[in-house]
Order: structure tokens, then C-alpha cells, then sequence
């Protein structure tokens, strides 16, 4: 394979431990291993229901993006190099930077 990064020796040794039946999905093993049983003692421990699960998973979902009801706008604009270059020498939050520097100017110089 041109490109890989795969040396000949892991070729080798998942080679032979194919020829001995191992591989990742092995049902047999995964079905073989003991089930997690809570002992009711501590409540941290405790399995999350599949209620609790789900709940989980939907609150994830609705942290995810950007924040609802946001009162920005997306646009496209175009600066002299060297005013970004200012900008983003402070590091990251350069954007937030420039939005206030923006909304300063606008208190002295109102729009016409």
C-alpha cells in the first residue's frame, strides 16, 4: 500500500493472530465477559436507566451550536491587512475585540 503507514511486523503479527481466530470483534469473548450487577450501595455507581440515557443525549444535542436567540448576523467584509493583522496579534477573541471596537467608534459617531 503506497503510503501506509503500516510496518511489515503488525502486518505480521495480525496475520498470525488471525490464523489463531483473535480479532477486535470477537463475539464469543464479548458474550463471555460478565455483566456489570450494581450492588446498591453507593448511588454513583448506579447504571443509568435507558430514560436517563436518552435524557442525556438530548441535552448534549441542544448544547451543541451556537447559542439560540443570538442577535448577531453573519456577514461577509473586507479590511486592510494590517488593521487585521492589529486584530489578531491579540490572540484568540480577536472578532469579539473588533465587534467592541466597533460599538466604541459608534458611540461618538452616531449612524446617519
Amino acid at each position: 500500500m503506497a503510503g501506509s503507514k503500516m510496518t511489515s511486523t503488525a502486518t505480521n503479527k495480525m496475520r498470525a493472530a488471525l490464523k489463531r481466530g483473535e480479532n477486535k470483534t470477537d463475539v464469543a469473548k464479548a458474550r463471555a465477559k460478565t455483566p456489570y450487577v450494581w450492588d446498591g450501595k453507593n448511588e454513583d455507581e448506579r447504571p443509568l436507566t435507558r430514560e436517563e440515557m436518552q435524557a442525556g443525549i438530548e441535552a448534549y444535542r441542544r448544547q451543541r451550536g451556537r447559542p439560540a436567540g443570538s442577535d448577531k448576523e453573519s456577514t461577509t467584509i473586507r479590511f486592510d491587512r494590517d488593521v487585521l493583522t492589529a486584530f489578531r496579534a491579540g490572540g484568540p477573541g480577536w472578532q469579539t475585540r473588533m465587534n467592541a471596537a466597533l460599538r466604541e467608534w459608534l458611540k461618538t459617531h452616531p449612524p446617519a
